[in-house]
């Protein structure tokens, strides 16, 4: 059975949204590898600190189901979706990895790049998924982030739970 990640955000009422995003994640696919949750500032747009995380789960579902799924747990949860790429979200769910299925297509690209450009997608990843490798860069998500530039970071782990 094929394992994904996902990464999940909220900026908007960003507790209640993180932890209706991880319990409809756990109704829909059942145990889930949960990382801590990190607070970042928004990137792109003025806004306010996101929620962020990694979540690991292994599904039945092909890559194209789960993507749709994804996008169906957000609007559930109020996401909308005004065609700007920068912007505060009630719920982000990004599918981030699929095994180490390489995609390119105008509806989705695995493995996302997000997960070479941003801390806080790439540091929760290398928290629970540290010796899985990239299927691009051909290294682990450990080996990576201990090569990712933080000295502007401004990203921390929070002591939140997502289960309250």
């Amino acid at each position: 059975m094929p394992r994904a990640y996902i990464s999940l955000g909220s900026n908007i009422d960003r507790e209640s949204n993180t932890r209706a995003g991880v319990a409809a994640l756990q109704q829909a696919y059942g145990p889930l590898q949960l990382s801590s949750v990190y607070e970042s500032k928004a990137v792109g747009f003025e806004g306010d600190s996101f929620f962020n995380m990694v979540i690991g789960f292994d599904t039945d579902e092909d890559v194209q189901q789960l993507a749709r799924h994804l996008r169906k747990i957000e609007e559930d949860h109020g996401r909308e979706r005004h065609g700007v790429k920068f912007s505060s979200r009630t719920l982000d769910l990004d599918l981030l990895l699929y095994d180490d299925l390489v995609l390119e297509s105008p509806s989705l690209s695995l493995p996302r790049d997000e997960i070479l450009k941003y801390a806080f997608v790439l540091w929760p990843l290398a928290e629970i998924a540290p010796e899985t490798i990239h299927p691009l860069e051909h290294l682990s998500y450990a080996e990576l982030w201990q090569a990712f530039d933080t000295s502007t970071l401004d990203l921390h782990p929070v002591a939140f739970d997502v289960q309250d």
